[in-house]
């Protein structure tokens, strides 16, 4: 290993010693010791998953410790204190387009949140930002939001951010992967002249472009976990005895990944002329909604040549290969391959055309074997010659040694390998490969294109391959320079330097840029403009000593909370599908229980089989009809049509009245009168029962009242009973107040459990890292603006339960509306404790809507008393918050109760709030682990 050997001193700003990560069982970095000076720019090399990012992370404090140390500016972040002081002095832009902006925020927005973060005064804060803006020709577009920003904005935009609190150490981690070329060249001149104002900022930088590094003084490379080399630029050249980088790294590389150090030798194409044309494309558009990915591309492809498309991130790449796939029907224009008009129906075209997907798309479940076999199966390659075709691929491409090994066990040049063992197992005609080579080392790049080479030349399979390297693009056959959906130029790469008289591919390619844009003069002179210094705070190096003084205290701490706070209100208001969903959706939710859910048994349809055609028998009928409960629908013929009319469910009863039912009543005989009733629902079944027996017994009484009988009970004492609360004993009244805690609880529980996750998939909660904001600031100023939508929600379900569904509030409304503060408090907290768990959205919103679902419909009282549950139901229903709010909701609509009689209540509710933040703030933690 190449290093340059330094003292830990207060002149390094990075000190590593004997650091060692593990994923699982994935060692990502593995004894890793290095040195790296003040005030230098660092370039950090090697392909992906080496743990390049992994080291960034732990220099930025983002990562916990595993074994060794790290001293970063003098600070040992193994001491939490010294951590958090170290936040005020380093800045870190992850990788990936803007994962550290806010797409719904305005440009000026996302930079003033993350000043706001760092505890910038107001006065400064303000200059800092539109100095900024200005050096990044960001300021005409202030009030853009960063979501609808170019590739090449949005990283001057991350910039912006990492730099506003003037930090002594700026981490990048790969900051112009899949940017165009000239949007690099403007962002690395960006940041030379912001470093320019201060000599003593280290710039620490990771990069997939390994010629990129030679921009930078002091060099770091790293593989498989293993440092390479810690040196001077200069000296790594000149060590390794290397014109480029890459042919450095190349032998730097233990001996069992070198390649011949001639690098990869290039045999010219030669065009059959009596062969027609592989791909053909004319003026192929597609578009999604008004947004137009693909515009009027023509390109011809030649059978047997490797033609190569090349441009930035989001231009339309994968779009174009994929509609010549068939994966996608065009819009406008039309594509032929191998003379065949493409349609996505065509199943027999895509069998002569072999695809290999950007991201890896076999099945890691399977191995090596079974997942070509599974590949050549699907590709409906006889069941006789799977074997041997399969045989010949593993030893083609040199995976016999890995064949019983799943592809998640193996390393990325040999996935990539895998992939295209895959794509060509079926001697495909043409083959489409959508950056096939992203992420891998330089060896493992050359022996990929030794085998393009051969299936181009030997086997004349036509390769349309996409790539935003310049030096693999320069040995393609021809080359496409595509941007924003057109095609800019065709040619070889050769003609392509020629026709804008440069040397260089990618000069060409920015030169085609320029003409496109048609700003050759002005886009360059934004990125080179000198920054002026602030009247107002000239001396910018003072913004640490302003932070650091700034993080202390009670006023410090609550800003920080509405920082947050306004941040994610400002989200929130901006999207309204999730406001919508937040205001409206509790309404949709009560009112549809309301009423779709009722426990009022009225009209019940009944049908009569009068045998006895009597005075009586038609009394006992008109009794049962003449009830509110009850409705006749139909008489019966026969009993036969019993079973049907119940099984049917034209009856949920039916009156079976037997032949002298009338004779047997007048002799003071006992006549047998049949009552069938449908059990199907047994709560209705059981009220019916209870109907019958009522209604009969003021029948009989009615019937010996007339003929003279004197009752027995007429002088006795008579139990009368009268409700207190509901006397219409209309259910409404129960499942109003019932369905306003269920909505109450349940959506924002939802909502607020999309919060952390939500910020983990896109990249953002990386802020929280690196700010000196703490976990349960984070958390509290999220959860405010969701209280605030809940509290509206609330309002508006109390309004609808008065005026549309007609349930008065005999209590103190602002009794219950506190009370329903403090639930939403603690639904909110509960909601952020399960997103603070889950790894993903989905599992957020089913995790969320099943745990507080479950208990607020069975164990909260809303359909049966809390008191009537046993065991561990009992206990659920009091260790959640929606049995106390329940109690709460019906004093308040039916019992007329008011404040001094929840006051217990409250404290239950609040105190269910503070335990739920408080264990969201243990299971979140502050660094990833």
């Amino acid at each position: 290993m190449l290093e340059q050997q330094a003292t830990a001193t207060v002149e390094n700003a990075v000190v590593i010693q004997a650091v060692t990560h593990r994923y699982g069982q994935v060692q990502a970095l593995d004894a890793v010791s290095l040195t790296i000076p003040k005030g230098v720019t660092v370039g950090l090399i090697g392909p992906d998953g080496v743990g390049k990012s992994t080291l960034l992370s732990l220099i930025a404090g983002i990562k916990v410790i595993q074994t060794g140390s790290v001293h970063v500016l003098g600070c040992d972040l193994s001491n939490k204190k010294q951590q958090q002081a170290l936040s005020h002095k380093v800045a870190f832009m992850p990788q990936g387009l803007g994962h550290n902006l806010y797409p719904t925020l305005s440009v000026y927005e996302n930079v003033d949140f993350h000043a706001r973060l760092f505890g910038l005064p107001r006065q400064a804060r303000h200059a800092h930002i539109q100095r900024l803006l200005e050096a990044t020709g960001l300021a005409p577009f202030a009030e853009r939001a960063a979501g609808k920003l170019s590739g090449g904005m949005k990283q001057k935009l991350s910039l912006c951010c990492a730099l506003v609190h003037q930090p002594e150490l700026l981490i990048l981690d790969e900051p112009t992967t899949g940017v165009d070329p000239l949007s690099r060249r403007q962002f690395w001149r960006l940041v030379d002249s912001l470093r320019s104002e201060n000599q003593g900022m280290t710039v620490l930088v990771s990069t997939a472009y390994i010629d990129e590094a030679e921009r930078f003084e002091y060099l770091l490379a790293i593989d498989d976990g293993k440092l390479l080399a810690s040196a001077p630029t200069q000296t790594v050249l000149q060590q390794t005895q290397s014109q480029t980088l890459e042919q450095a790294y190349i032998k730097l590389l233990p001996d069992d990944k070198k390649t011949d150090e001639h690098g990869l030798q290039l045999t010219p194409f030669i065009k059959d002329e009596n062969s027609p044309p592989a791909i053909e494309a004319v003026n192929l558009t597609k578009s999604f909604g008004d947004f137009t990915a693909v515009d009027h591309v023509n390109f011809t492809i030649e059978r047997g040549e490797i033609f190569g498309f090349l441009g930035s991130n989001g231009c339309g790449k994968s779009t174009t290969m994929k509609m010549l796939t068939g994966l996608l029907e065009a819009t406008e224009g039309s594509a032929k391959l191998l003379g065949t008009q493409i349609e996505t129906s065509d199943m027999q075209t895509r069998l002569r055309v072999g695809y290999m997907s950007q991201a890896f798309s076999l099945y890691e479940e399977l191995t090596v074997r079974q997942n070509l076999v599974l590949h050549a199966q699907l590709y409906r390659m006889p069941e006789a010659k799977i074997a041997a075709r399969v045989d010949a691929a593993l030893q083609e491409f040199d995976l016999e040694s890995i064949t019983s090994t799943k592809p998640s066990e193996i390393s990325l040049g040999m996935r990539q390998r895998l992939q295209l063992a895959a794509a060509c197992l079926h001697h495909p005609e043409v083959l489409i490969l959508d950056e096939p080579t992203s992420g891998v080392d330089p060896a493992a790049r050359d022996m990929f294109w030794r085998h393009l080479l051969r299936l181009s030349r030997d086997d004349r399979i036509t390769i349309f391959v996409s790539t935003h390297f310049m030096n693999e693009a320069a040995r393609c056959d021809r080359i496409s320079f595509m941007h924003r959906g057109q095609v800019l130029a065709v040619g070889s790469p050769e003609q392509l330097c020629q026709q804008q008289q440069t040397t260089d591919l990618e000069e060409a390619f920015i030169a085609y840029l320029q003409e496109a844009s048609q700003q050759e003069q002005a886009t360059p002179a934004v990125a080179e403009a000198p920054v002026e210094a602030s009247h107002e705070f000239t001396d910018l190096s003072h913004l640490s000593a302003f932070n650091s003084a700034q993080a202390q205290g009670v006023l410090y701490w609550l800003a920080t909370v509405w920082t947050f706070a306004v941040r994610e209100g400002k989200e929130l208001f901006r999207d309204k599908i999730r406001l919508f969903f937040a205001l409206i959706g509790p309404v949709i939710l009560m009112m549809a229980a309301a009423y779709g859910v009722s426990f009022d048994v009225k009209k019940i349809k009944f049908a009569v089989l009068d045998r006895d055609q009597t005075i009586e028998s038609r009394e006992l009928i008109q009794n049962f009809s003449a009830s509110s409960y009850f409705k006749l629908t139909e008489y019966l013929d026969s009993s036969d049509q019993i079973d049907y009319a119940l099984k049917s469910s034209q009856a949920r009863l039916v009156i079976d009245i037997p032949p002298h039912f009338g004779q047997q009543l007048m002799r003071g005989e006992k006549p047998e009168v049949g009552f069938y009733i449908d059990g199907s629902l047994p709560f209705i079944a059981e009220n019916i029962k209870g109907f019958v027996l009522g209604i009969l017994t003021s029948y009989l009484n009615d019937q010996l009242q007339e003929r003279g009988y004197s009752l027995n009970t007429a002088d006795s004492v008579q139990l009368q009973p009268r409700y207190v609360y509901n006397q219409d004993f209309k259910s409404i009244y129960a499942m109003a107040p019932g369905m306003i805690m269920l909505a109450t609880m349940l959506i924002p529980v939802m909502m607020t459990a999309l919060g952390v996750v939500r910020e983990r998939e896109i990249g953002s909660i990386t802020n929280l890292y690196t700010s000196p904001a703490s976990v349960r600031q984070f958390l509290i100023g999220k959860q405010l603006p969701y209280i605030a939508v809940a509290m509206c929600s609330y309002l508006i379900l109390v309004w609808l339960a008065v005026v549309v569904l007609r349930v008065p509030v005999r209590g103190n409304f602002f009794a219950m509306a506190l009370g329903a503060f403090a639930l939403i408090c603690a639904a909110t907290s509960f909601g952020l404790l399960i997103s603070s768990f889950v790894k993903s959205q989905v599992a957020a919103i089913f995790g969320s809507a099943i745990l507080s679902m479950i208990p607020a419909l069975n164990f909260s009282g809303l359909f049966y008393p809390l008191s009537t549950l046993t065991g561990i139901g009992y206990w659920v229903g009091w260790c959640f918050p929606t049995a106390w709010f329940q109690l709460i909701s019906l004093g308040g609509f039916t019992k007329g109760l008011s404040f001094q009689s929840f006051i217990g209540y409250y404290l239950i509710l609040f105190g269910f709030g503070v335990v739920y933040v408080f264990l969201a703030g243990l299971v979140l933690k502050k660094q990833e682990v």
